[in-house]
């Protein structure tokens, strides 16, 4: 049991640091057990600091202190100072001048199994310091707002560390005696010491260059070991993009002359954007056609993009406190959300973006870990590295860029660069940029910035045909959330186009306005508010909340009609697939009532004749259609149930899948055949396209107890020459009854046994399936010898898949997947507490079910709550979930 509860870090206490840091050398002699670490720190008092202590108080944790020196004099007594668990304390140090202070101590690699500071994987020494895991390598004020240049010496054995990188220019290099070398790196830019890094191994290179738009060359490297040098070149390609794109749209030019990327088997997240020196996960940079699916295709390169972003929105200008966390990653979100838009289908990508957002973050809004963008305390702020940060504060951002408009968005953008480069910085300052730029105020829309929950429109029209005109009525209201009862207005920009019932465009054109456009944005900012449109013929269809344009939900009285129509005739995209997925989420609505009264079950006949339509039509964008095509998810439905029935949700979800199946099987069949090709090794749009519709009526037609259906299956997974072919084969027959199930699984293990990032697909799929036998299958593959409980992506490859992809299993009746999940959590909390904590969110929305599921998930909760030395991460989460 623990023995007090972890103190909690409060927005309202912000002070500026004691002390500054102006200038830091750092010395590493490398070793996996027994590393040294000489920090020489030269630092002054801070001015701005109203602090009446003399003493420097120093983050460390996890280290054994050797000796401190201040100013090359002698070693301090210990009289002189105090360790603590997390903190050194120096006492007397100088008050009215500059002075240097030499720590030395030492670190062990090996054990470090929570994978921050510095640690092992593979036998390649590597750091992950965001957000403080610089105090795990020495002591430091391990804040982001102390901000100094660094140099870095690495000293290694040549055999075991042939490579030795950190942040920077490269300066120096040389030889030492007993077989041992030496490096050492410069970097000229200040940051926080959450932007340090340092990798050390035997690491294979690949390099090319880009040229930037004032005519600098930049060298680029990628560093991964010897075996993955082949899977390097989309990551490249993906690099030399994002440059060029950055340049294009927001003016952005790198800074040094090398640019370095180093690929790492163990990582608790995606990628770091260390600088100059960007520490990934495997997972987002290793790439090859027949080891890697579109999508991962995709992935790398938007995370490729992302961390390459954040060298301005990050780096250059980084964060005054952990609170302001989104105005980094929300920023670079929206722009790497931009960035693979305008690289692939901008449709495409905005339907995917919300999806996530409307099954994840909305979720998040609604349950017992509700926060704003900018939280006002946290326990751990590992914590905070959540949705809500990352893709509702990519939302709010884009609302900024919707209501301003794209170039005066550049305007504030580039303002904000310049302002602030080479500071600390918060939300409120970047707000302030897109003020000055524009000459707007932007008051009510900081309300986004502070306030949690998911914002409910409820819409209401009337068509007046004597006076031809339409009036909107629009309500918001945002429910409460923890610490927050009470919501104000928020500024909300709705995007709204009208559709006249030949199809045709009808004109937006406000009471009072002379203006007249193809759509409008009305700006909400009142608890209601009525906007009469003008001109109208005759009664058009309103299309609401067009591109997704705010992070809100949307409550608007519809006929199944109505949403076929729009469905057909919609000219914006994302509201056009939102209509498709409005038709059939209200037909599997009623479907899951039927279920749970034991009713018969049949299709409405709109759902069938709407989807023949879209199939009967042109499409270009194929990989748009297979959305058009694909049916809301299981996780998606239960959001709009107030109480979550798993297994009628799954119930009525595939019996619409089969009698979809059955009625278009035709054109399903047709579609597959025209669409089934070899073009293993070409990810151009159409190629990715055709994959992505084929694969999506192979899905539709497998659910057909037909023999030669289930066996085109087998045989695309038997000839595919790509992963995503093959992933998509074996996905169906995993997901159905089917007679090549096991034989398939087996041959696909022993195929792609050595290839860590496959088997990791290998475990999520098995750990994903609705087939009965699915728990037998997760408790036999936690003993496989493929499994390791140190490998973060590997845990979320079968434990995080069973418990958030799966639905019907994990919540089974018995409880046992809760079970299941607690133990893990319980397993992880002292090896890797992140990971432990980010498990948790499986049980975190237990109110959302019945009094049976509540009982069973609270008590693995309350399990959970007294664990033995239970981590600050973990305490966090569980307790908020209780509370």
């Amino acid at each position: 049991m623990r023995d007090a509860s972890p103190q909690t870090t409060y927005l309202k206490d912000y002070t500026v640091p004691d002390y500054l840091i102006h200038k830091v050398a750092l010395h590493f002699v490398l070793d996996e057990e027994r590393t040294e670490v000489t920090a020489r720190l030269t630092l002054s008092r801070n001015p701005a600091s109203l602090s009446m202590s003399a003493a420097l108080v120093l983050a460390g944790e996890n280290l054994t202190l050797q000796r401190i020196i201040l100013n090359d004099g002698e070693e301090l007594a210990a009289a002189d100072y105090v360790q603590a668990a997390d903190s050194l304390t120096i006492y007397n140090v100088p008050q009215q001048q500059p002075f240097v202070l030499t720590i030395e101590n030492t670190i062990n690699p090996k054990i470090n199994t929570a994978l921050e500071g510095l640690y092992l994987s593979n036998g390649m020494l590597c750091t992950q310091c965001e957000a403080e895991g610089f105090r795990k390598i020495t002591y430091f004020l391990d804040r982001p707002d102390v901000m100094a240049t660094f140099t870095t010496t690495l000293v290694g054995d040549k055999s075991r560390y042939p490579v030795l990188l950190s942040n920077g220019n490269k300066i120096a290099h040389g030889e030492l005696e007993a077989n041992r070398h030496w490096v050492t790196w410069e970097d000229p830019f200040t940051k926080p010491c959450y932007l340090f890094a340092l990798v050390a191994g035997q690491l294979e290179c690949i390099e090319d260059h880009f040229t930037t738009q004032s005519g600098r060359d930049i060298s680029l490297q990628i560093f991964v070991e010897p075996q993955d040098v082949d899977k390097c070149a989309h990551a490249m390609q993906s690099l030399q993009n994002a440059m060029r794109w950055d340049e294009a749209v927001y003016g952005c030019e790198y800074d040094l002359d090398l640019y370095m990327i180093v690929a790492v088997s163990h990582f608790n997240m995606g990628a770091m954007e260390n600088k100059g020196l960007n520490v990934f996960n495997t997972k987002f940079v290793l790439a090859r056609p027949d080891t890697a699916t579109d999508s991962d295709y995709e992935h790398i390169e938007g995370v490729i993009a992302h961390e390459y972003f954040h060298n301005w929105t990050g780096n250059r200008i980084t964060c005054r406190d952990w609170f302001q966390l989104s105005l980094k990653e929300g920023f670079t979100v929206f722009r790497d959300q931009e960035f693979t838009g305008d690289r692939t289908s901008k449709a495409v990508k905005r339907i995917e973006d919300v999806t996530m957002l409307r099954t994840r973050q909305f979720a998040e809004d609604a349950g017992p870990l509700a926060h704003p963008i900018r939280p006002e305390a946290y326990i751990e702020i590992n914590n905070f590295y959540t949705v809500t940060i990352y893709e509702k504060g990519a939302e709010v951002v884009r609302m900024l860029h919707t209501l301003l408009g794209a170039e005066r968005f550049r305007k504030g953008s580039d303002l904000y660069f310049a302002r602030h480069d080479g500071q600390a910085v918060t939300c409120e300052d970047f707000v302030k940029a897109m003020e000055a730029a524009n000459g707007v105020g932007l008051v009510q829309f900081r309300r986004w910035y502070s306030q949690a929950g998911t914002p409910v429109l409820t819409v209401s029209r009337r068509y007046d045909s004597q006076a031809q005109t339409l009036t909107l009525s629009i309500s918001q209201e945002c429910p409460p959330t923890p610490g927050q009862a009470v919501k104000e207005p928020l500024h909300i920009p709705v995007k709204v186009g009208l559709i006249y019932p030949d199809g045709t465009i009808a004109p937006c054109q406000l009471q009072g306005s002379a203006d007249s456009a193809e759509e409008v944005i009305l700006a909400l900012t009142e608890a209601a508010q009525d906007f009469v449109f003008t001109g109208l013929s005759s009664e058009p269809a309103v299309s609401v909340l067009r591109g997704f344009s705010a992070p809100v939900k949307l409550v608007m009285e519809r006929s199944l009609t109505e949403l076929a129509f729009l469905l057909s005739h919609d000219s914006d995209t994302f509201n056009r697939w939102e209509a498709g997925q409005q038709l059939i989420g209200q037909a599997i609505t009623g479907l899951i009532a039927d279920v749970q009264n034991n009713r018969e079950l049949r299709l409405d006949p709109i759902i069938i004749e709407a989807f023949r339509q879209v199939l009967a039509q042109p499409w270009e964008d194929l990989s748009y259609f297979s959305l058009l095509l694909s049916l809301p998810s299981e996780t998606y439905l239960a959001e709009q149930m107030p109480v979550i029935d798993v297994v009628a949700i799954h119930t009525a979800r595939e019996f619409v899948k089969l009698t979809l199946a059955e009625q278009l099987q035709n054109a399903l069949q047709t579609l597959y055949l025209n669409n089934h090709r070899d073009e293993s090794g070409c990810f151009d749009a159409g190629a990715i396209g055709r994959r992505r519709i084929k694969n999506t009526c192979l899905n539709y037609l497998c659910a057909l107890d037909d023999p030669a259906l289930k066996n085109w299956a087998h045989q695309q997974f038997k000839t595919a020459k790509n992963m995503t072919d093959q992933m998509a084969a074996l996905t169906v027959m995993v997901n159905n009854p089917h007679y090549a199930r096991r034989q398939c699984l087996a041959e696909f293990y022993q195929q792609w046994q050595h290839e860590a990032l496959v088997i990791d697909k290998w475990f999520a799929l098995q750990a994903a399936s609705p087939a009965p036998d699915t728990f037998a299958t997760v408790q036999a593959l936690m003993a496989h010898p493929a499994f390791d409980l140190g490998t973060p992506n590997r845990i979320r490859a079968l434990i995080g898949a069973f418990s958030q992809a799966n639905p019907l299993h994990f919540h089974a009746a018995n409880g046992q997947g809760y079970q299941f999940l607690a133990d893990q959590i319980i397993a992880l909390n002292t090896l890797n507490p992140q990971v432990a904590s980010r498990m948790i969110s499986a049980l975190t929305s237990w109110r959302r079910y019945d009094a049976g599921r509540q009982a069973l998930m609270t008590a693995q909760l309350e399990r959970i709550m007294s664990t033995e030395a239970i981590s600050k991460d973990v305490y966090e989460i569980a307790s908020k979930s209780l509370a």
